[in-house]
Formats: C-alpha cells, sequence, structure tokens
C-alpha cells in the first residue's frame, strides 16, 4: 500500500504506519485496553490511566461550557477503546470515532454498547488520520502525536484542522529528557500521561 487517501506516501511512512497498526493490534492493544480499563494495573500504568482520564475530563468540560453539546458534529481521531468518544455521544454529540487499530475499534464498539445500549453513535470506523474526510464542528485528537512521526506531524496537524468548522483540540507530551530517554529505551513507551497537555485550537468565524 503506497497511498493513503489521496497522498502518495514514501516507503518509511507507510513503515512508520504498519508498526504503528501492528503494536495496537498486538501487545499494545492487551497493555492499553487494561490501563483504559478499570481493572487493576502497576503504579506507572495507573499514572498514565490518571492522567489519560484528567484529559478526557478537561476535554469534556470545555465542550460542555459551550452548552448544549447535541447541536455538535465531533470527530474523535485516533479514539483508542472509546474513552472520550463514549462520554461524548452520553451527553448527545454526533460522534464519528476513528483509529488505525481494528482491535481498538472492536472494544471500542464493545464498550459503547455496553455503556449506551445503542449502536449508532459513536459511528466507529478502522481508519488512519490522512484518510479521514468530513467537516465537523470539533476535531479531536488525543494522545496520538506521541506515536506520530515528528516530520509528519505538522501535515497530519493542518490536515485535521482541514475538517475542523470551529477548533480543533489535540494533546501532546512535551519533550523533556525523560520523555526522550522512555522513548529511546522502549517503542511506544509513553511518559507519565500527567504530562501530556491538551491544547484547543479555535478556528476564527469569517
Amino acid at each position: 500500500m503506497n497511498t493513503v487517501g489521496d497522498k502518495t506516501l514514501n516507503n518509511k511512512t507507510v513503515d512508520d504506519k504498519a508498526v504503528v497498526q501492528e503494536y495496537f493490534n498486538a501487545t499494545g492493544f492487551d497493555r492499553w485496553r487494561r490501563i483504559y480499563g478499570d481493572g487493576e494495573v502497576n503504579k506507572v500504568q495507573l499514572d498514565i490511566r490518571k492522567g489519560h482520564q484528567q484529559t478526557v475530563d478537561t476535554v469534556l468540560a470545555w465542550l460542555q461550557a459551550d452548552g448544549n453539546l447535541a447541536s455538535l458534529t465531533v470527530c474523535d481521531a485516533g479514539c483508542g477503546v472509546g474513552s472520550l468518544s463514549i462520554p461524548l455521544a452520553a451527553a448527545g454529540a454526533k460522534v464519528y470515532a476513528s483509529d488505525i487499530s481494528e482491535k481498538m475499534v472492536g472494544e471500542a464498539q464493545t464498550r459503547a454498547e455496553t455503556a449506551l445500549g445503542q449502536a449508532d453513535n459513536p459511528t466507529f470506523a478502522v481508519q488512519d488520520l490522512e484518510a479521514l474526510s468530513g467537516h465537523y464542528h470539533t476535531v479531536i485528537c488525543l494522545d496520538v502525536l506521541i506515536h506520530y512521526p515528528q516530520e509528519k506531524a505538522i501535515a497530519m496537524i493542518d490536515h485535521l484542522s482541514s475538517l475542523a468548522d470551529s477548533r480543533l483540540i489535540l494533546s501532546f507530551a512535551p519533550k523533556t529528557f525523560a520523555y526522550s530517554l522512555l522513548k529511546k529505551l522502549a517503542t511506544f513507551s509513553l511518559a507519565p500521561a500527567k504530562q501530556l497537555v491538551p491544547i484547543c485550537i479555535e478556528k476564527p468565524t469569517l
């Protein structure tokens, strides 16, 4: 596969995507499903779980501050197991959620059906970020940039921004010495999630 969406990609980019996809369909899936669940985890995983929930709570608070979520269409790009998509749908937002991992999407669908008792919202799909299309009031991409090649991040963010009519919300891990060391020691290791910083980019109304 040499293209994603309408873009021709070099072999390195394709390889990067394949590595991420394989990880989150195998060992990474079991690890992150446990971290983003409610079972017993170790101290580092618990820190990540708490940090991730803080990020989700912050984003929900931002959106709820606008008033009625039922009027919003939201794209949750890189939805994982649905930690954000499910509460957004429960609050009334129309949610389109996607992830590069088929296993993550399957888990998110199962959790949504258990929590919401319905199958039509959120709408889930197996898709990488560049393949996303359409227009949404808000586009959200949490905990994804940490797995993305830095040299490709700007183009990806620009693409996500083009899908957002009102705002783009991202989270990223500040590049610290500890973060860089963790990335070198273990593939896809995540620095303590309390360091993840959500940012909201409002698009001007013309």
